[in-house]
């Protein structure tokens, strides 16, 4: 298997273990547990692989389905904080690199939602804000959707004492 299609297989693990049960549908503990395992195999595997040398957009979707991976998946076998960190590290100049898009609009999300640094946040409003809202793409609809959703609640997962 490539690179891209790693890449590829591991955003739509982490797609889909992220939004288990969201259309209603029960979530068995047993199911869970596998597809978590499955996404920090893939998630691994992906790290080890690496994508030095890579063009910008291949190294790009790796970054965001890494990000993706480490964010789904509850598995830490303490080297998970280090590699979000590093992948991070590789994200800054990959975003300077990308060209305004869904991949960048897309690693911008995964980016934002790890460090909440307000300028990712505008970047990704003036992807979407250039975008034409009429014929707009299921998948940037869904991209919108989900952007809207880190930026409304950064820290939905964890108890804020008012």
């Amino acid at each position: 298997m490539s690179l891209s299609e790693e890449a590829i297989t591991l955003q739509r693990a982490a797609h889909d273990l992220m939004y288990l049960g969201m259309d209603g549908s029960p979530i068995y503990s047993d199911d869970l547990s596998r597809r978590n395992g499955e996404v920090y195999r893939l998630t691994t595997a992906l790290y080890n692989f690496g994508a030095k040398g890579s063009a910008v957009e291949e190294q790009a979707n790796v970054c965001l389905a890494l990000l993706m991976g480490y964010s789904a998946s509850f598995v830490d076998h303490g080297e998970k904080q280090k590699h979000v960190q590093e992948v991070l590290d590789r994200c800054w100049d990959i975003l300077d690199a990308l060209p305004a898009s869904l991949l960048k609009l897309r690693l911008l999300i995964a980016c934002y939602g790890e460090v909440f640094d307000a300028p990712l946040a505008d970047e990704g409003r003036a992807i979407i804000a250039s975008w034409d809202s009429v014929s707009l793409t299921p998948e940037q609809r869904e991209a919108i959707v989900e952007f809207q959703n880190v930026v409304d609640n950064p820290y939905s997962w964890e108890y804020v004492n008012e």
